[in-house]
């Protein structure tokens, strides 16, 4: 039994290939490298934070890059106040 697993993490690792074991033709689990892995979680984060920001623009929980910046500077300016 460890050859075989062994075979399958030299595959990954040194290939960079992602491979999905079935069970009864089902996918259970899917073995992927280290950098494999990262680059799909920052992938992942990257969309949700773009469907985010697509959820504020369709309810029009927005303003203008003025306005924002206004009220960047209004804050930066309290803080230093405030120190």
């Amino acid at each position: 039994m460890r050859a075989p697993r062994l075979a399958i993490l030299r595959e990954v690792n040194e290939a960079g290939r992602t491979i999905t074991i079935t069970q009864n033709g089902e996918a259970k689990v899917v073995v992927m490298d280290v950098n494999t892995y990262d680059r799909w979680r920052s992938a992942t984060a990257l969309l949700k934070l773009l469907a985010n920001g697509e959820a504020e623009v369709q309810a029009a929980r927005v303003v203008s890059q003025t306005e924002a910046f206004r009220r960047a500077r209004e804050a930066i300016r309290r803080t230093r106040q405030d120190a």
